[in-house]
């Protein structure tokens, strides 16, 4: 025969055991989720060092050409 404390203390156990239960789920939910940004975050900085390098050379052809449409202007 259980006593009412017993089945108290028995019915807390349960909600304890649930609540820790959602939390490591949502613990393995974030650690996942942190992973995957993380990656994306490594995507994205090679993609903008790639894209910079574009830039920088874009640049320098245009920086080319109009030294050479300033040189072909000033021998005419």
């Amino acid at each position: 025969m259980t006593t009412m404390t017993e089945t108290h203390i028995s019915t807390e156990l349960k909600y304890v055991e649930h609540k820790l239960d959602k939390l490591l789920d949502q613990y393995q939910f974030l650690k996942n989720e942190n992973s995957r940004l993380k990656s994306q975050q490594e995507i994205l900085i090679q993609e903008k060092a790639e894209l910079l390098e574009k830039a920088s050379l874009a640049k320098a052809r245009v920086d080319a050409l109009i030294t050479r449409l300033k040189a072909m202007e000033q021998s005419s």
